[in-house]
């Protein structure tokens, strides 16, 4: 595979770590087998039988582990970066259960640069390039972005309630609309932005499951460059490197208790100590330049060019390397059809044995491209069913609203909303064009009647402006007008007339028991009275008011105890 071919092209790369402590404490076997060489990875099942065959996958590189750091990034990573830089775009994530790696793989140990994982590598392996090139003008900008449940988040936005929007446009592809981008000018700057975006998207919600397996982030370095042409223009092309996070694992560990925030707070003072120091001695080379020269030549200038060549010595290795993988995997194929056809047998017994075996491998290769086969029709089956589905319902949707159209709606009205119907490809929507234009963009002209008026008027409106002076059908603003108060047609309220009688009676049912007077001689005379008038009867003589005028409720306290029911 040619250079050039590896790097426009979908490489899958596997990378296996070793076994940990808590695995060989719990004396777990070993079921995976790296062929660097060859490309493959071979896994065991451990509870299967002592005679099957393992699983074999081949990968376009595996690596084991033993390998480096700078060995995985020059060989995997450079040439894909290298094609970013020369205006193509392309992807780096990595993928696979917590724990198995990842983020060691792409963030590593930033203070020791043998350890230093793809981020950081990368981001020094485009501002190398930049410091490198000669009449060529560089513009890098860097957004960083989160995906969680379907719902976009612009980890450098101030406003992190935000939600974005993905558009797709003919001319530029798929994007982001509203993605804030950051201009970068070092490798420090583009660090920051990435850990300001950092600090975003793990303080950004309380729920720290937004930050699980579910939650993916990429960060996208835009990396636009300027050159003058052969017809003496300038000719631009742009890239983009979209670094993903699709796990978060390093997020995950943060769920632990303080002691753990503690430790990583005194990491990260050590790694401010060690920049700062760094940065001193960078000062202090700056200074000397002018001073160490050898030759007419700059040693910094001598030492950038031999770093060069030592990349480039890289990239032809790691290059040599996938080439011999190759071949040494097509010489396996051709030696196995060489030993089949040179394979002599000493009896018939030994030639079944030999093609006995020979048989079940080849069948339970058989019945793994079986399976394989039957997985791929089912997932087919599922998928087809699951489109099936949506076509039906958008079927029935667009159904129903045809005959909606068809019943409710006029021709002519139908036909004059086609005509100002178009489609916003920013805002993904169909948009009418204003009422006001028309085909040749012109305002629509008012009526003839209303001419001089500011707002049309009917033959008679203008009729009785000449009749009558009333400012009904005048062109003036009714607002600043006075408004004719209307005359009085109610009355105020008045109260239901009370007979003396009754009202008396209220004002005794009202009064309180101590300011009522009980005259008890005029009580006696007038029992008295009533009893030689009158014989004595078998029913009890209710109360009644006295024939000398004085009311009843003037000698009877009225009860206002319980009510019968």
């Amino acid at each position: 595979m040619s250079k050039l071919k590896s790097s426009e092209s979908v490489r899958v790369v596997v990378r296996c770590r070793p076994m940990n402590g808590k695995e060989k404490a719990a004396s777990y076997d070993k079921v995976v087998d790296v062929d660097v060489k060859l490309g493959q990875v071979s896994v065991k099942n451990p509870k299967g039988t002592a005679h099957e065959m393992p699983k074999t996958f081949t990968f376009d590189a595996v690596y084991d582990w033993n390998a480096k750091q700078f060995e995985l990034y020059d060989e995997t990573f450079r040439p894909l970066v290298d094609s970013v830089l020369q205006g193509f775009n392309g992807t780096i994530f990595a993928y696979g259960q917590t724990g198995t790696g990842k983020t060691y793989t792409m963030e590593g140990v930033r203070g020791d640069p043998e350890k230093r994982g793809v981020i950081p590598n990368s981001f020094d392996h485009i501002f190398t390039h930049i410091s490198r090139s000669q009449n060529q003008q560089y513009l890098v900008r860097a957004s960083y972005l989160e995906i969680y449940q379907e719902e976009i988040r612009d980890l450098l936005s101030k406003d992190q309630t935000k939600r974005l929007e993905l558009k797709e446009r003919p001319d530029t592809g798929v994007y982001v609309k509203d993605l804030s981008s950051f201009v970068t000018k070092s490798v420090k700057e583009i660090e920051h932005v990435m850990n300001v975006g950092n600090q975003n998207r793990s303080v950004g919600a309380t729920n720290m499951n937004e930050h699980s397996s579910r939650s993916h982030a990429i960060f996208v370095i835009t990396i636009e460059c300027s050159e003058v042409g052969l017809d003496g223009e300038n000719h631009i092309r742009v890239g983009k490197l979209n670094l993903v996070d699709l796990a978060g694992s390093e997020r995950q560990a943060k769920t632990g208790a303080q002691g753990e925030r503690l430790k990583e707070e005194k990491k990260m003072e050590d790694l401010r100590r060690e920049k700062d120091a760094a940065e001193m001695l960078g000062a202090k080379i700056k200074a000397m330049e002018s001073k160490l020269l050898v030759g007419g030549k700059n040693i910094v200038d001598h030492t950038n060019e031999q770093q060069k060549i030592l990349e480039q010595k890289r990239q032809e290795i790691a290059e040599q390397k996938r080439r011999e993988r190759e071949i040494q995997q097509q010489m396996e194929s051709r030696d196995e059809e060489t030993l089949e056809l040179k394979e002599t047998y000493s009896s018939l017994q030994q030639e079944v044995d030999i093609k006995t075996k020979k048989l079940k491998k080849l069948f339970s290769k058989l019945q793994a491209v079986k399976a394989e086969i039957h997985d791929l029709q089912e997932e087919h089956i599922k998928e087809r069913q699951e489109l099936e589905q949506t076509q039906n319902e958008l079927t029935r949707e667009l159904k129903l609203k045809h005959l909606i159209i068809e019943n409710f709606i006029p021709l002519e009205e139908k036909s004059k909303i086609m005509n100002r119907s178009f489609f916003d490809e920013e805002e993904d929507h169909w948009k009418l064009h204003p009422i006001t234009r028309l085909e040749n963009q012109q305002m629509m002209k008012r009526p003839v009647s209303a001419v001089g008026y500011k707002r049309p008027l009917s033959q008679h409106a203008r009729m009785s402006m000449m009749m009558r002076p009333e400012a009904r059908y005048r062109a003036e603003n009714i607002v600043l007008l006075e408004l004719d108060m209307p005359s009085r047609t109610t009355r105020d309220y008045e109260g239901p007339a009370i007979a003396p009688k009754v009202q008396a009676a209220l004002d005794a049912a009202l009064q309180d028991e101590d300011e009522i007077q009980v005259d008890a001689s005029s009580f006696e005379s007038t029992a008295n009275k009533k009893s030689k008038s009158r014989p004595k009867s078998g029913r009890k003589s209710g109360s009644s008011s006295s024939s000398s005028g004085t009311p009843a409720s003037q000698l009877y306290p009225q009860s206002r105890g319980l009510v019968p029911k």
